[in-house]
């Protein structure tokens, strides 16, 4: 498939509907298939790499657990935090 061909799914408008829109991938301006999970930097096939995500955290009685998405779309220029931040000011 030619690289001026590859069109980017519909993107969410603020109202909610959805609006056709080509997207550049971050690193060499050519058509994104997609955007980091992380950062939402448009990817092209060439630059797409994955990661894990993580989707949900679940609390227990003896533990937390995590649903992970272990492919994740990441663009390869963000550099997501491998430990969480702490936000004291949104706590009670």
């Amino acid at each position: 498939m030619r690289s001026d061909a590859v069109r980017s799914a519909p993107l969410p408008t603020a109202c909610g509907s959805t609006e056709e829109e080509l997207v550049d991938c971050w690193h060499c301006r050519r058509n994104a298939v997609g955007v980091c999970r992380f950062c939402g930097r448009g990817v092209c096939e060439d630059h797409a790499e994955t990661q894990p995500f993580v989707l949900e955290l679940f609390r227990g009685k003896e533990s937390t657990r995590a649903l992970v998405v272990e492919d994740a779309l990441w663009c390869g220029a963000c550099t997501p935090r491998p430990d969480p931040v702490d936000l004291p000011e949104l706590d009670g």
